[in-house]
């Protein structure tokens, strides 16, 4: 009973006998607890017997024992030596079972979070304490907000796990959901995509033009180009992650990793994925900028290419496009990285709307970096069906073209449509990818 005294008097901070709910989420948060304003909730309404929205020793006494009666077993599980403690070899053994290899780096950054007299060993005691303030209801979800601290995001918040599976159904599973996450996302914010495509050639004309395609064409035609979108953006984005993660070499880790190799890392990957599916982009512009109909889907958009025009053809300002890809996923990569371990140490900026406002300011400093080149590659792109697109030949050239017809404003049109699409996309992906995840586990 000791400990839980002990454990009840760090949490009532004020000393006034009751812990609140603040006092609750504060602890909470102090160790990373995911979603933890939901957690508080449903502790304070299921052992608040007198409904005053406290919770005195009493009531939180239950709750403890409760948590007592349903670890108890699963610590013996995870105990597999029967010493009394669970040390890193029995995380590498339970994540082994669930088919996800982790190194041991990362087996200690786990102990470490339940570890209290830095044995790099974790006692009954401690385990109880963690899944108290982690009151999760089984070892699925305590595994999983454990892996919240050894993941990554690349590009729109997509999570990507940062040791790679050896197992063939966990990298299944983790493409089955990102792929389902990102078509998702990039179906529901595809209007504003091609807005934005429209903006970057047209200028402001581009709301005009794009009510008199509205009126013609009705709704439908504001998802021309979604699908090759869909089909570019989903194999594109997790040949990148891939890349990305099997690029550490043996025993680094994110946070040994300098900001200069994540930033090389970045640029390596973005600039291999997103020369193997640029032709795909070339399609989507085009299905963007054209009025609905003009070609009759797009294979039909493709032979019009290949027939009237040549091969090269698929590769119109590839070279911008590769300039700006590497400016962009390296910062996006080396800012995304740097400001989540910074986060992940600071447990008072762990919480869920902090760590998404940081992946938005990684993005938005890609976007920043790179938006002009973007610009120009469109107007490439553009250059054999839109006569106003048509730009002095070379990326410099380029730049003065669009300076001298719209100014400086010119080289960042379409920018704002760009961060609107990113908050939803990246909420899309961010709340799918768990569920498409158990949908999909062989487990469940």
């Amino acid at each position: 009973m000791d400990q839980f005294r002990g454990l009840f008097d760090k949490l009532d901070q004020n000393n006034d006998g009751y812990i609140s709910k603040e006092e609750l989420h504060n602890e909470m948060k102090k160790h990373g607890i995911l979603s933890a304003d939901g957690k508080v909730k449903h502790v304070i309404d299921s052992y608040d017997q007198n409904q005053d929205g406290l919770l005195d020793y009493n009531e939180f006494l239950s709750y403890m024992q409760d948590r007592e009666k349903k670890w108890k077993i699963h610590f013996h599980d995870l105990d597999r030596d029967n010493c009394g403690v669970i040390d890193q070899g029995d995380i590498i053994s339970l994540f082994k079972q669930l088919g996800v290899v982790i190194t041991k780096t990362n087996a200690k950054q786990i102990i470490q979070m339940m570890d209290k007299d830095n044995s790099l060993t974790v006692d009954w005691s401690e385990f109880l304490h963690h899944v108290i303030i982690n009151p999760v209801d089984n070892i699925g979800e305590l595994v999983s907000s454990w892996k919240h601290n050894i993941v990554f995001d690349v590009g729109e918040s997509r999570a990507m796990p940062m040791e790679v599976s050896e197992e063939p159904g966990a990298w299944r599973t983790f493409v089955f959901s990102a792929g389902f996450a990102d078509a998702v996302s990039r179906t529901v914010t595809a209007p504003i995509d091609r807005l934005k495509t429209q903006l970057q050639v047209n200028g402001s004309k581009a709301f005009s033009q794009g009510f008199q395609e509205l009126r013609t064409g009705g709704v439908r035609s504001m998802w021309q180009g979604n699908t090759v979108n869909v089909l570019k953006g989903t194999p594109q984005s997790t040949l990148q992650c891939l890349i990305y993660a099997q690029s550490y070499t043996e025993g680094q880790t994110q946070n040994s990793v300098t900001v200069q190799q994540r930033f090389a890392l970045g640029c390596v990957s973005g600039t291999v994925a997103h020369a193997v599916f640029y032709p795909l982009e070339v399609l989507k512009v085009r299905l963007n900028l054209l009025q609905a109909g003009t070609y009759n889907g797009v294979l039909a958009c493709a032979r019009a290419i290949y027939t009237n025009e040549s091969l090269s053809s698929f590769y119109r300002g590839f070279k911008p496009s590769l300039l700006c890809m590497i400016p962009y996923a390296g910062v996006e990569c080396a800012v995304h990285q740097s400001i989540m371990n910074w986060a992940k140490s600071n447990p008072s900026y762990n919480s869920e709307s902090q760590l998404f406002f940081f992946s938005f300011v990684a993005f938005a400093s890609g976007q920043m970096t790179s938006y002009p080149l973007a610009v120009i590659r469109t107007h490439q792109q553009a250059e054999a069906f839109c006569p106003t697109s048509r730009l002095s030949a070379g990326v410099l050239n380029g730049l003065l073209g669009i300076y001298e017809r719209n100014g400086f404003r010119g080289f960042y049109n379409g920018m704002g449509a760009s961060f609107v699409r990113a908050i939803p996309c990246a909420s899309i992906n961010y709340l799918l990818i768990r569920k498409f995840e158990k949908m999909f586990s062989p487990e469940s």
